[in-house]
């Protein structure tokens, strides 16, 4: 039976030196579900994302998995739960594909156990689910931004982890391979169950993608819940400053936020 996770913050208070980027938040990420975090920017969502799987200590308050603060947990016990793809990840030179997706399994080894058909199994399954298994022996510096993210995805699900935190998976890509790495995402937590918490820019695309959508401003949650409670013409123009307006997508039901510029107008 797969377990479900639990992961919430309470009370949290981030920032950096003696300047405050978030104070007196609470935030509970549903199991099983798709998070998107949206926000102004310098609102504070690469910040908390950063916080939520230890890179960043809290100044006051804690994250929680599980009932336990993420920053007392052992590392290797956090990372075989807890994965995060942050916003520009670096790959070693040289390094190929498969290496790579490799390094995913490394909070599973021992001191002195070894690499196992297990591990091998695991990697080409990471490998299949991303659609990544014929660059195995590609060099990752020599692969597209799309096929970079898809790989890095794939050292993610290598690592077995429930809950998966990704800081703008789709940054540098173009609108085809956004949707392609959206939609891989979104079969991962169908299939799988894996919980996904991710930052993205595009509101239309936070929208189309989650269960349940986290807006933040003035240094904490301006609203939560189903995208179509939460993206609103009101919203958006208090969080963004942008006058718009909201109707439904065509495609997905969801709410699709048209900006109103001074120019092009009818």
């Amino acid at each position: 039976m797969t377990i479900d996770h639990h992961l919430s913050a309470s009370d949290l208070q981030l920032g950096y030196g003696d300047h405050t980027v978030i104070e007196q938040l609470d935030f509970e990420v549903l199991p099983r579900n798709i998070t998107c975090i949206v926000g102004a920017n310098a609102s504070g969502k690469s910040t908390l994302l950063k916080s939520m799987s230890r890179v960043l200590k809290p100044q006051a308050g804690q994250v929680l998995l599980d009932g336990h603060a993420v920053h007392h947990m052992p590392a290797k016990r956090l990372a075989q739960i807890l994965g995060l793809l942050p916003q520009t990840p670096i790959a070693p030179e040289g390094i190929t594909v498969v290496d790579l997706v490799g390094r995913g399994r490394h909070p599973h080894q021992g001191i002195l156990s070894r690499w196992t058909h297990a591990d091998d199994d695991i990697v080409a399954n990471a490998l299949d689910s991303t659609n990544t298994a014929e660059l195995a022996d590609r060099p990752v510096d020599e692969l597209s931004g799309g096929q970079r993210q898809r790989v890095w995805i794939a050292m993610a699900l290598a690592q077995q982890t429930r809950v998966l935190l990704l800081d703008e998976p789709t940054t540098f890509l173009d609108v085809s391979h956004q949707v392609e790495v959206l939609d891989l995402l979104t079969e991962l937590n169908a299939t799988a169950g894996i919980t996904i918490v991710m930052v993205l820019h595009d509101l239309n695309l936070a929208a189309r993608y989650s269960d349940h959508l986290v807006m933040l401003a003035n240094g904490g949650i301006h609203s939560q819940g189903a995208p179509s409670k939460v993206l609103t013409e009101k919203a958006v123009e208090t969080v963004f400053g942008l006058k718009n307006r909201v109707i439904e997508d065509p495609i997905s039901g969801q709410p699709l936020m048209v900006p109103i510029g001074r120019y092009r107008l009818r």
